[in-house]
């Protein structure tokens, strides 16, 4: 009985207790937690570090090598391989593998990849792009190992290809093929491989000298007295140089010209330009790759001996004239045995091109036109823009430029070192002030502005004051001459006033200072013709904006009036003069000047056919364009013109311009600049232009040399002697003698 009141008592206070703890917990009191709740506990800290994707770390060495970064390749690559290969022997290695193969580009493509916990194996298909054989594509893989936190590639060899697992190479034969000649618009090479002579004589060794010099006047082309005067001053025992021609012009007379003593021949197979260079500016040469360039032609699939087009036709016709190089890829062992090949193509034959020159006229010219005067000439067809003559003077032989050719060595050095800088092309890069040429320029203005019509008159007495403070001279009081006079503006032209046309040079700048330098850029001066394969330069019309922005000056009536006459800044290249006077003649068109007249495979049609391209039309009237041609047609042919007795013969046939353009470098420029209008069936109609540097006066030494282009192109070759020759080709004094007005000579008038 006292145990089961003992029990009873435990379950009446467990009761009890279960009963106060509930209503304690039930009243919520502060601070006394409940005997059954759980603690709060902060949650679980689970460290979760995310590894490095080993595709993007695979994608970034491949991005890097498409970009040519071998730098942040060899970066990326594991501490063991950066040990076995130092960055540069790396760096080496693909570049060989790119020039070796001649790689344009390379692409690739991921397909897969394996990861563990330290290491992965990323697969893709990588496409190596060459320009010789074509696409290599492969699969293959990159190994990757897990390093401080980062992927990073396990590189080997097949990381490139697969062939090259183990130390293999490649190995490219190459197949090239021969280079495409060049010709003139006859068909008549400019530039071929052949095997060229090379000639030369020790003066104390010539036995007969009257046959020796006969024989190489025929041969070279000159002067005997030219010849003679080349080592006339020589040491006996010395080689003195004179020129290179190719084995087929003197084959028939090889062993004669063996047997001449004092005489040394010596022969090499090579690139011959013929005439020791004839339109050597347009044509250029070639010689080996310049080292700046040298990456990419070795991608393009050239040898690091290749040799290469360097200026005009030849650089600008490269990937024509070159064709298309073939070859086979190799995979080779380190010992050098051919385990593979990759690819193949065979090589596709050369264009060659034929440019619009005349080779008769261009060599004729070179040899008698410029004589010792630095300068140029241009011929074009008026009526269509095509060049038939371009001559820069002084000139050079392309030949020299080849090692192979004796007179190299003993030519090649003084030629680049010439003071008087023969390898610019003064026709397309040589920018002149244009004196009093630009007339023409001032007297469209002059027209169209409506400030001024042909019978606005003027009187020049010479002197020009209506710049205050100023008094300028006009040719006639430098000459000494009777004053011009009163003359309308045609016969303003025609006697060239410089005062009348200083006179509407202030006129136009007071009415709008930009009527002149717009009428200029109108004619197609001030920017590039847009002449292809030779360089050029854009000239400069100085204007209002252009004064400012250089000096910070406003554009002035002195600046106006000197540009009136072509002076000041004024700078134009030869090559726009005869553009814009073709124009003048042709009715008012400015066509683009071109040189190429096709490139023809040796099978097939021609991939390039000329046709004429205007760049535009004169902004003048038919009215003022009418006043142009009068003008023009009068300095030739009136009693008063500026270089009536050059062209005694010619006039009515002819028109043009003389120039006298002073210069800040010595005695003015002689400029004459004009066209023929003939209408002759059998020879299209030209425009010249004829620049001599520091030559003096445009009628006294431009206007003869232009004057003989006319006899070589519409007689085949020339037959006046210039004032300061002995006889044709041969100059007796350095300049003519200064006289105002020539003596008239009369000659045949080039008609059918």
């Amino acid at each position: 009985m006292d145990r089961i009141q003992s029990t009873s008592l435990k379950k009446l206070l467990l009761a009890i207790t279960m009963i106060i703890a509930g209503a304690l917990a039930g009243c919520g009191v502060p601070g006394l937690p409940s005997p059954f709740a759980r603690p709060t506990l902060p949650p679980p800290v689970i460290h979760t570090e995310v590894a490095p994707d080993p595709e993007a770390a695979a994608r970034g060495f491949l991005e890097a090598w498409k970009q040519g970064n071998f730098t942040q390749m060899y970066a990326l690559l594991t501490r063991l391989s950066r040990d076995a290969l130092s960055q540069d022997d790396f760096t080496k290695r693909y570049q060989d593998i790119e020039n070796t193969a001649a790689l344009s580009g390379v692409d690739y493509q991921i397909v897969s990849s394996q990861k563990n916990p330290d290491s992965a194996e990323v697969s893709y298909k990588i496409t190596l792009h060459s320009a010789v054989v074509g696409d290599i594509a492969r699969p293959t893989s990159m190994l990757l190992k897990y390093e401080d936190g980062n992927w990073r590639v396990a590189w080997d060899d097949s990381t490139i290809l697969p062939e090259l697992k183990g130390g293999n190479n490649l190995v490219m034969d190459q197949q090239a093929p021969a280079r495409a000649n060049i010709y003139d618009r006859n068909g008549m090479a400019l530039a071929y491989e052949t095997q060229a002579v090379s000639l030369g004589v020790i003066p104390g060794q010539i036995t007969d000298e009257k046959t020796l010099l006969s024989q190489l006047s025929q041969t070279l082309g000159m002067n005997p007295e030219v010849i003679r005067s080349k080592y006339a001053t020589a040491q006996p025992d010395w080689y003195v140089p004179l020129g290179d021609v190719s084995m087929d012009e003197v084959k028939t007379r090889y062993n004669y010209l063996s047997g001449l003593g004092g005489l040394v021949i010596r022969t090499s197979q090579t690139r011959y330009y013929y005439g020791g260079g004839i339109a050597s500016h347009v044509v250029g040469y070639v010689d080996d790759i310049p080292k700046e360039n040298l990456q990419a032609y070795l991608a393009q699939g050239y040898p690091q001996d290749a040799k290469v087009g360097i200026m005009g036709l030849e650089k600008w016709g490269e990937s024509y004239l070159a064709g298309k190089r073939g070859g086979t890829l190799y995979v080779v062992s380190p010992s050098g045995q051919v385990l593979a090949t990759l690819g193949h193509s065979d090589p596709q034959p050369a264009d060659a091109v034929y440019t619009t020159l005349d080779r008769s006229l261009q060599t004729q010219i070179q040899r008698y036109g410029m004589g010792s005067f630095s300068g140029a000439v241009v011929v074009l067809n008026r009526d269509t823009g095509e060049v038939l003559a371009m001559v820069s003077s002084p000139g050079f032989d392309s030949n020299l430029f080849d090692p192979t050719n004796y007179n190299s060595q003993f030519l090649l050095s003084s030629l680049l070192n010439n003071p008087r800088n023969p390898l610019l092309n003064r026709a397309t890069q040589g920018v002149y002030p244009l004196g009093s040429v630009f007339k023409v320029i001032t007297m469209s203005a002059a027209l169209e502005s409506g400030a001024f019509t042909v019978n606005s008159t003027y009187t020049d007495n010479g002197y020009f004051t209506e710049l205050p403070g100023y008094t300028l001279e006009g040719w006639t009081v430098t000459w000494k001459a009777a004053p011009i006079g009163t003359v309308n503006l045609i016969q303003g032209m025609i006697q060239s006033s410089d005062p009348f046309f200083w006179h509407i040079g202030l006129a136009l700048f007071n009415r709008d200072p930009w009527i002149v330098p717009n009428m200029a850029r109108g004619f197609g001066l001030g920017k590039p013709t847009g002449i292809d394969a030779v360089a050029e330069a854009a000239g400069l019309i100085p204007d209002p904006a252009w004064k400012t922005q250089t000096t910070g000056e406003a554009w002035t009536a002195g600046d106006a009036v000197n540009s009136a006459i072509g002076q000041g800044a004024t700078g134009v290249t030869p090559l726009q003069v005869a553009d814009f006077m073709a124009a003048v003649g042709n009715g008012g068109t400015l066509y683009r000047p071109q040189i190429i007249q096709s490139i023809q495979p040796p099978i097939g049609n021609p991939v390039f056919t000329f046709s004429k391209q205007v760049n535009g039309q004169l902004p003048i009237s038919a009215d003022t364009l009418a006043a142009l041609q009068a003008g023009l047609r009068g300095v030739v042919s009136d009693p008063k013109g500026t270089a009536r007795f050059d062209f005694y013969g010619w006039e009515n046939e002819l028109a043009g311009k003389t120039g006298t353009a002073e210069n800040s470098g010595g005695d003015p420029h002689a400029w004459f600049a004009g066209y023929t209008y003939l209408n002759r069936p059998d020879l299209p109609d030209i425009a010249i232009a004829v620049i001599a540097e520091n030559a003096g006066e445009g009628s006294l030494v431009a206007a003869p040399i232009f004057r003989r282009v006319l006899e070589i192109y519409f007689y085949g070759k020339p037959e006046s002697r210039y004032p300061w020759e002995s006889e044709i080709g041969l100059t007796a004094t350095p300049t003519p003698e200064e006289s105002p007005t020539p003596t008239p000579k009369a000659t045949r008038t080039p008609k059918p």
